[in-house]
């Protein structure tokens, strides 16, 4: 098992089932069949490839290597420790269920350009492509390739099948994007040159590993830190940059936004982990109170203007920049406890926000409405779809026994062993979430049934399985998360030893009496 190159099928295979869709034999009715099969057969391949992982084997597994730029040192390097082996599952998990979910989307509507149902699904399996790439790449020029690569389709699936404003959503998100890779670009360069100056050789290199423990000057190092952290702040988002969310997840389709916020996003966050703090330790601690500040003010910030929000999928995307605060919070934290809570924080928040904006989805297909006031007394009409609307709701307001709800614990009690301001101040967001979900709720599935709604449907077979493993996911990761925190723990710890941080000890002072009572095993 430990030799098949496990990260590249799982690359490759959504690429073959995005050709096969436009073979000339594959009608648009086979289309969505065939999108599905492919998602389903790397959801397994992934599963198998889990189940080889060792945690506490070596930091990265299922490694390959090739040259590819030889010149330049440039590898293809693929491999996963712990915090990107859960990412990829979480990658792997929902496109299936978006297919599934999204299976009406480019279908033809009157009045409306004809839109391709080839192109459309052939979009998301490459997009599954970039992003498994994207966590499974162990050199940082791969990594810098597949963090550009996913922008392209994500900005087809927004621009070409998106909303009334789509076009105007979709250019803010790629502007957006290509300036904070822009300045990575240019950090990325830098880190050749620091290393080709420092390391062995005449080529340099942008591998990972070998890039640790670099003797870099303060200044320089900020400097690199900055270019690295726009680009990532960008596209978690982080407050002030988070701009561009709101407007692209309310224009894409339910599907696409579910792979945008679920999974893209993460990307930024990811890189904080596994780039920032190793790479560039001093300079992450430099940063650190910036940074937290930043992740406060979002945290708040995202959960006051979901508050006020009248539009279903503009409310979800707000929610999400709060959300992030959280989980940069925990990264920059640099404990132990708040970053193995981050990274479960990643896979939880994509799970939760996918099962909101699915279900918001299929309101909205019903309603022909965004609009939050277009909604009330679903419940009465329509019980499954609202049940499961309360369920998603109530795991990303964090409520105990789902699973947001551990990631945030963590991330709140890794927080204050340090920082005990920041901590206090953000667990007023989670306060604010139980209001603007409540709320949200309240307005669009209580009361009496809106006129035009009386004769909504409920939950169909096929809506049905969308929804059950996501719902599924959400109880199982509430109530039994050590699976998932035993295969991301080593990997935090690890990275902690590469940022140089050790987790605070404690300071309550113990009596002598205490002590000896502690040694002596609490006397008789």
């Amino acid at each position: 098992m430990a030799t098949f190159p496990w990260l590249s099928a799982l690359g490759v295979v959504p690429l073959i089932g995005a050709v096969l869709l436009f073979l000339p034999f594959v009608r648009d009715r086979m289309v969505k069949l065939v999108a599905l099969v492919t998602s389903l057969v790397v959801l397994a391949m992934t599963i198998v490839m889990s189940l080889g992982f060792a945690a506490d084997g070596p930091r990265f597994q299922f490694v390959e290597t090739y040259e590819w730029i030889p010149r330049f040192g440039v590898q293809y390097a693929v491999g996963v420790d712990g915090i990107a082996l859960v990412l990829i599952a979480l990658s792997a998990v929902l496109v299936p269920i978006v297919i599934l979910a999204a299976w009406h989307d480019a279908d033809p509507v009157e009045g409306a350009p004809r839109r391709s149902v080839k192109t459309y699904f052939a979009l998301m399996l490459v997009l599954e492509t970039f992003m498994i790439g994207v966590f499974a790449a162990t050199d940082v020029f791969l990594f810098y390739v597949f963090f550009e690569a996913i922008l392209i389709p994500m900005y087809f699936l927004i621009g070409s099948f998106g909303g009334p404003k789509r076009s105007y959503a979709a250019v803010k998100f790629l502007l957006y994007s290509l300036v904070g890779g822009l300045l990575m670009l240019a950090a990325v360069i830098g880190l050749y040159v620091v290393g080709n100056d420092q390391l062995p050789g005449d080529t340099g290199t942008f591998a990972f590993e070998q890039l640790l423990g670099l003797d870099i000057s303060p200044g320089v190092e900020k400097a690199l830190f900055l270019g690295f952290f726009a680009a990532f702040a960008i596209k978690a988002p982080l407050w002030p940059v988070h701009t561009w969310l709101p407007d692209a997840a309310a224009q894409a389709t339910p599907g696409s936004a579910v792979l945008l916020v679920g999974v893209l996003d993460k990307v930024g966050t990811f890189g904080m982990l596994r780039y920032l703090l190793p790479l560039f330790p001093d300079a992450s601690r430099f940063f650190t109170p910036y940074v937290i500040a930043l992740a406060v003010i979002g945290i708040l910030y995202g959960a006051l203007l979901a508050i006020g929000q009248t539009d279903m999928k503009r409310l979800i995307a707000y929610t999400s920049v709060s959300h992030f605060g959280f989980i940069a919070l925990g990264v920059f934290a640099m404990t132990t406890l708040a970053g193995t809570g981050s990274t479960l924080y990643m896979v939880n928040h994509g799970i939760s926000t996918g099962a909101l904006f699915v279900i918001a989805g299929f309101l909205v297909a019903r309603r022909r409405s965004t609009l939050i006031p277009d909604f009330s007394g679903v419940q009465s009409v329509a019980p499954w779809l609202a049940g499961t609307f309360l369920i998603a709701g109530l795991s990303s307001l964090a409520l105990p026994g789902l699973a947001t709800f551990v990631s945030e614990f963590l991330v709140l009690v890794g927080t204050f062993v340090r920082y005990q301001v920041a901590a206090v101040l953000a667990t007023l967001g989670i306060i604010l979430a139980s209001v603007y979900i409540l709320l949200m709720y309240q307005r669009t599935m209580t009361g009496a049934v809106a006129a035009g709604m009386e004769k909504t449907s409920d939950l169909n077979f096929r809506e049905a399985w969308v929804v059950a493993p996501l719902i599924a996911l959400l109880i199982g990761l509430g109530v039994y998360p050590k699976p998932v925190l035993d295969v991301i723990e080593p990997a935090i710890q690890r990275t902690m030893q590469d940022a140089g941080r050790q987790d605070p000890q404690p300071t309550v002072p113990v009596s002598a009496e205490a002590a000896d009572s502690a040694t002596s095993g609490g006397g008789e």
